[in-house]
């Protein structure tokens, strides 16, 4: 039999430079320190982020595929700025997975899950009360990511990390508007996933994340993105010297 014939488990490969320039840059994106329709300078990040300008190029073409950044030529990249729509789109795929998340984690999460999401939201409520944004979204990123984690469902928790990413970005601008709100919707949630009540569970999860689709559009409506101005290429004039 050939050795490629064995089934076996493949070496964790380490990230490449060009990965942890991505992340990096997402992060900055995702945190708002990157602001939509911002001009994003080669240079500028590569100094930065402590690398050369190549890792930088590569990973600003990655995220232009996917949809992190615009690149217009002859202007360079740019942050994207999300429409609406997109917006609403992705925030809509992500209830119906985490209201099944939400589900099937009622059905198979154990008393330390449970106990692990009451800490979260502790930590979330402290976060909102001492106005630390950043903090609580963060919070709330990782309380969604263990209740998915909760569910049991590998795909499902694989297809929910895809998306977990922008999803931060996206609730970020609404994350003080919501408030202690969101947070008295976490612990009804995990009052519901340790009672076992995968109907009730489901319920607040489907009507907390369309919560937040909605205050996203508020959001929007009342506060458009607006795109910053591309720089302008000025052109040289030739200056004749005197005979």
């Amino acid at each position: 039999m050939l050795l490629s014939d064995q089934a076996g488990a493949k070496i964790p490969r380490p990230a490449t430079l060009r990965e942890s320039v991505i992340e990096a840059i997402q992060e900055l994106i995702v945190s708002s320190q990157l602001k939509p329709g911002q001009h994003l300078v080669e240079s500028e990040l590569a100094q930065l982020l402590g690398v050369s300008r190549q890792p930088v190029r590569e990973a600003l073409q990655q995220l232009s595929g996917e949809g992190w950044v615009d690149l217009h030529p002859g202007q360079g990249a740019f942050v994207h700025v999300p429409t609406v729509e997109e917006a609403d789109q992705l925030l809509a795929v992500r209830a119906l997975l985490e209201t099944e998340s939400a589900r099937l984690a009622a059905h198979n999460a154990s008393e330390e899950g449970v106990q692990r999401l009451r800490e979260l939201c502790s930590r979330g409520i402290q976060a909102v009360e001492s106005d630390d944004t950043d903090a609580a979204v963060a919070t709330n990123s990782d309380l969604h990511a263990l209740v998915t984690a909760l569910s049991g469902n590998k795909v499902l928790a694989e297809l929910a990390a895809q998306v977990a990413r922008r999803v931060r970005w996206y609730h970020t601008p609404v994350a003080r508007q919501r408030g202690m709100t969101s947070w008295r919707e976490h612990a009804a949630l995990i009052d519901a996933i340790e009672a076992g009540d995968e109907q009730r569970a489901a319920q607040i999860m489907r009507e907390h994340t369309e919560s937040t689709r909605a205050s996203y559009r508020e959001q929007r409506a009342v506060e458009p993105v607006e795109p910053a101005p591309k720089p302008v290429r000025r052109r040289r004039t030739r200056t004749s010297s005197a005979n």
